[in-house]
């Protein structure tokens, strides 16, 4: 007798970002990275885009975040993040405070087990030390000192330096001696000045073989989280995503491994083909406005309330009153 396995057809889930520069995490054109990733046909992105023509209309042969984001069209906003609207139990966004990502990258140091890679979990205390090291840096270094400290380590941490800039260890821990010293903050440093030949090993191998994931870029630990995200019922899941040349044909075989079967495939695809993609920059897009502009503390709380929902509460995020805004869990442990 002949049996069969019924095996699930796989969730196709498409994504986008907005904010994306790559492993530069300090200093860049914005502090905030957000990933969108929304299960919707074809049939409905293309209706939603319809709508959002009619009511926030542009001459665009693609619609964008930048067409719905204008003052005029605050009413089409609201429409579009409501109960009435297409997207609610749809969109998924993962969020990244770049700054708060590059802390928890440099903490992540401290674990005598680390090693590069994607650096999808923390443990609870050295979550904690992110926290801790976060908040209490800008006021207790001073800002400047805070700010070349962060600037210091995203370039250690890069497989590249980049931008023609030469960062050695030796140049990192110079303010690393610095700012080692009492307070909770300079506590932390201390335990960073002790770790110094971890760090220096951990640099060393990345020069050697650069891992197959940049190990800072939040693209990476976003996509996990939307596969873990959509497929949270063991369902496996597909994704088409907009083009990103961090995304090689090695790096998905990574991410397909990494995942152990629960990302059944990843293709790239042009936006201005598939008006799924179009939607999903839509909602990182909208969701990254939002963001900053609460973290600047000009937010309007009716969007940032509208957005809440849409938000993973796993999200890479650091400051403690916009993220009781945006939903936050408090003990969060992802992307270390």
């Amino acid at each position: 007798m002949v049996t069969f396995a019924y095996v699930s057809e796989p969730l196709e889930v498409t994504c986008d970002e907005s904010g994306a520069e790559g492993e530069k995490l300090v200093g860049g054109n914005t502090d905030i990275f957000t990933h969108a990733a929304i299960l919707m046909s074809r049939r409905a992105a293309e209706e939603c885009i319809g709508e959002l023509r009619e009511r926030a209309p542009t001459p665009a042969s693609q619609y964008a975040a930048c067409h719905v984001l204008r003052d005029k069209h605050r009413g089409t906003l609201r429409w579009l993040l409501g109960p009435s609207g297409p997207l609610l139990g749809r969109a998924h966004v993962f969020l990244t405070e770049k700054p708060f990502l590059a802390v928890r990258k440099i903490v992540a140091l401290l674990d005598a087990g680390h090693s590069p890679g994607v650096g999808l979990a923390l443990d609870p205390r050295s979550s904690a030390r992110a926290v801790t090291l976060y908040r209490e840096g800008p006021r207790a270094f001073g800002p400047a000192r805070w700010t070349a400290f962060l600037d210091s380590f995203n370039y250690l941490l890069r497989a590249k330096n980049g931008q023609g800039v030469t960062m050695s260890v030796d140049d990192a821990f110079l303010l690393v001696d610095e700012l080692r010293g009492p307070g909770p903050a300079g506590e932390i440093v201390e335990l960073l000045w002790q770790a110094r030949p971890r760090v220096a090993a951990f640099r060393e191998r990345l020069l050697e073989a650069p891992h197959v994931f940049p190990t800072l870029d939040p693209l990476i630990p976003a996509i996990v989280r939307a596969v873990e995200f959509w497929g949270r019922g063991g369902e496996p899941v597909s994704i088409v995503h907009d083009r990103q040349t961090t995304l090689t044909d090695e790096r998905i075989a990574r991410l397909r491994a990494l995942l152990d079967g629960r990302l059944a495939g990843l293709r790239l695809a042009e936006s201005f083909l598939d008006a799924r993609i179009q939607v999903a920059d839509v909602i990182a897009g909208v969701a990254r406005r939002i963001a900053v502009d609460e973290l600047a503390g000009r937010g309007d709380p009716g969007f940032i309330a509208l957005l809440r929902p849409y938000v993973d509460e796993r999200s890479v995020w650091g400051d403690a009153r916009t993220g009781a805004l945006l939903g936050q869990h408090p003990d969060a442990v992802m992307s270390g």
